[in-house]
C-alpha cells in the first residue's frame, strides 16, 4: 500500500479531530460546530475559505500554480437522529443524534488531504486549483442539492468530482470502484384511503379503508414482479400504516407511507405511474377513494465512465491492483448523485473492516453503517487522504478532458479520460 508519509505521521492528529466529530454529532443544517472545525483547520494551513452555500457548508480552496483547471472533492458533515449505543470516550454526548453512518470520517480524511494538498501548493507540486467541499445534509435535506442551487459549480467550477463513503463488509485496505449506477433513487410515496367509518359490528354500514390498504400493499408488489422488466432493479417498501383510535370503531382512513428505491428514470417513471393507478382504481374497487403522493428526493447516483476508470486506476497505485475491487451497487441513496448530474465525475467506497476496529464499550450490534453499534474505522484515515491526494497530483499531470472546466462537461469528460 503506497501511503503518503506525512499523512501517515499525522494520523494520530487525524484520528483525534475524526473523534472529536463523532463525539459532537450534528443534523442536517445544524452542522456549526462541525463547520467551524472545518473552517478552523483549513485556515490554519492557509487555504482560503468560502462559508454559508447550503446554510452550513463551507468551500476550501488550494491554488498552486498558473492552469486554469480545477477538481472538486467532496466529504459530507451531518449525523442522523438515532441514539448511540456505544459507550466508549468518544461516543455521542448528545441524546438522539449519533455519527452512524462514517461521516465524521470522510470529513476528517479530506481534512488530511487538505493539510497535505496545501504542503504540496507551498512546494509547487501540482498545477492547477482543488475544491474542497464539505457538504452538510446528506443524510435528510438534500444538502449537494441546496449547494447547487446556491451556485457551488459557478463560484467553483470543477471539471471533475470525487467522493467516497466507508463500506463495512469490505476489509481494510480494499477500495470498491465501477462505472455506471452504483446507488439507487430515494422516493417516499403517501396514500391517504378514506372511507366511511363506522362500528366495528356493523362493517356493512361502513366502507373499512383498512382492507383497502392490504389489497393495495399487495398490489403495488405486482408493479415489481409484473409491469417491470425483470433484468431492471426496483424496490417498494411499504414502512407505515396508520389507521384507527379504537377497537371498536373502524376508522374513516387510513394513511400508508413506503420508499421506493430505482436505478433508472424510466423505471422509476413506471413505477410512480402504476402506483398512482392502483391506489386510485383499487380503492375504486371498495367504494374508498384514494389520495396518492409521490416525492423524489434523491436521484440514482451514477458514476461516469472516464472518471471511473481514472479513480480506480490512482486507487490501483495507492492500495495496490489486487485490493481494488468492483463495486457491486446497491439500493441506498446519496445526495451526491445531484453534483454527478451537473459534472462528470465518480463516488467510489473505502472497506471500513467487520468491526473488529472498534475499542472497548461499543454496542452489541454489528458495525454497520445506521447502526447504533456502528464506529468509523480510524485506520482509514491516511488511506482515503492519500488517496485525495495521488487522485489530484494524477489529475493535473494529465491532458485536461475535451471541454475544460465547467459544471456541464458530463458527456464531454466522458470522451477524454486522464490517464
Amino acid at each position: 500500500m503506497q501511503l503518503i508519509d506525512t499523512i501517515v505521521a499525522e494520523h494520530e492528529t487525524l484520528q483525534a479531530v475524526r473523534r472529536d466529530i463523532h463525539a459532537h454529532p450534528e443534523l442536517a443544517f445544524e452542522e456549526t460546530r462541525t463547520a467551524d472545525r472545518v473552517a478552523e483547520l483549513l485556515t490554519r494551513w492557509n487555504i482560503p475559505i468560502h462559508r454559508g452555500l447550503g446554510k452550513t457548508g463551507v468551500v476550501g480552496t488550494v491554488r498552486c500554480g498558473t492552469s486554469p483547471r480545477s477538481i472538486g472533492l467532496r466529504a459530507d458533515m451531518d449525523a442522523l437522529p438515532m441514539a448511540e449505543h456505544n459507550r466508549f470516550a468518544h461516543a455521542s454526548r448528545h441524546a438522539g443524534k449519533m455519527h452512524a453512518c462514517g461521516h465524521d470520517g470522510h470529513t476528517t480524511m479530506l481534512l488530511g488531504a487538505a493539510q497535505e494538498l496545501a504542503r504540496l501548493r507551498d512546494a509547487g507540486g501540482f498545477d492547477g486549483t482543488v475544491h474542497l467541499i464539505f457538504q452538510p445534509a446528506e443524510e435528510h435535506g438534500g444538502g449537494a442539492r441546496e449547494m447547487l442551487r446556491e451556485g457551488l459549480f459557478d463560484r467553483f467550477p470543477c471539471e471533475a468530482v470525487f467522493g467516497m463513503h466507508n463500506m463495512p463488509g469490505i476489509p481494510v485496505g480494499q477500495f470498491a470502484v465501477s462505472a455506471g449506477p452504483v446507488l439507487a433513487s430515494n422516493n417516499e410515496f403517501k396514500v391517504t384511503i378514506r372511507g366511511k367509518g363506522g362500528h366495528a359490528a356493523m362493517p356493512h354500514l361502513a366502507i373499512d379503508p383498512i382492507p383497502v390498504a392490504g389489497a393495495m400493499m399487495q398490489a403495488f408488489q405486482t408493479i415489481i414482479s409484473r409491469n417491470k422488466k425483470p433484468l431492471e432493479t426496483a424496490v417498494i417498501s411499504v414502512t407505515m400504516v396508520h389507521a384507527g383510535e379504537v377497537a371498536n370503531v373502524i376508522p374513516d382512513q387510513c394513511v400508508m407511507q413506503g420508499s421506493v428505491r430505482a436505478y433508472t428514470a424510466e423505471t422509476l417513471d413506471l413505477i410512480e405511474r402504476r402506483m398512482r393507478e392502483v391506489a386510485d382504481h383499487q380503492a375504486a374497487v371498495f367504494g374508498a377513494t384514494a389520495q396518492f403522493e409521490f416525492r423524489r428526493n434523491y436521484p440514482s447516483t451514477v458514476n461516469h465512465a472516464a472518471e471511473s476508470a481514472f479513480a480506480r486506476r490512482v486507487a490501483e497505485a495507492v492500495f495496490g491492483a489486487p485490493n481494488v475491487v468492483t463495486q457491486v451497487p446497491i439500493m441506498a441513496a446519496e445526495d451526491f448523485s445531484f453534483m454527478l448530474e451537473q459534472v462528470p465525475g465518480c463516488y467510489a467506497f473505502i472497506g471500513n473492516g467487520d468491526g473488529e476496529h472498534r475499542l472497548p464499550g461499543h454496542g452489541d450490534g454489528p458495525c454497520l453503517v445506521h447502526n447504533p453499534s456502528y464506529d468509523f474505522n480510524d485506520a482509514l484515515l491516511p488511506m482515503g487522504a492519500s488517496f485525495f491526494v495521488r487522485l489530484v497530483e494524477r489529475w493535473f499531470a494529465a491532458p485536461a478532458p475535451a471541454g475544460g472546466a465547467g459544471g456541464t462537461a458530463g458527456a464531454a469528460g466522458e470522451a477524454a479520460a486522464p490517464g
